[in-house]
């Protein structure tokens, strides 16, 4: 058995996390939740890749534009990291308040798309 983390379908999930997290535009930002929705995955395999990012792939990928479900900065989320996400946020013209939710979400939310009927597992589908 794979080691947890190691699998197959881990890392093609991580591969279209990243995917969808480099689509959200600038100025936009979306949920850990709407893009597992779309996945058909849990919000926590989404948090977990961002989470799991090496500093070249944090650098080059918008991860400051997921927070979670209620348009909210993860209060869990390291002091540093939280006014980091914050700071490029506003610099994108987004407002946060001192609570960490973003302002006027409704204008600012990019929608990932609607739910795919996607299974993912260690095993590649088989070709009929």
């Amino acid at each position: 058995m794979a080691a947890r983390g190691k699998s197959v379908a881990f890392a093609h999930i991580r591969a279209e996390v990243i995917r969808l997290v480099a689509l959200i535009p600038s100025g936009k930002f979306t949920t850990y939740g709407s893009i597992a929705i779309h996945m058909n995955v849990i919000a926590r395999h989404v948090a977990t890749v961002l989470a799991r990012l090496t500093p070249e792939e944090s650098a080059a990928l918008p991860w400051h534009r997921v927070v979670s479900a209620d348009a909210r900065l993860s209060p869990n989320m390291d002091a540093a990291l939280s006014r980091k996400q914050r700071r490029l946020l506003k610099a994108e013209g987004l407002r946060v308040d001192k609570e960490g939710y973003i302002q006027n979400a409704d204008a600012h939310f990019h929608s990932v798309g609607v739910r795919r009927n996607i299974r993912w597992s260690d095993t590649p589908p088989s070709v009929p």
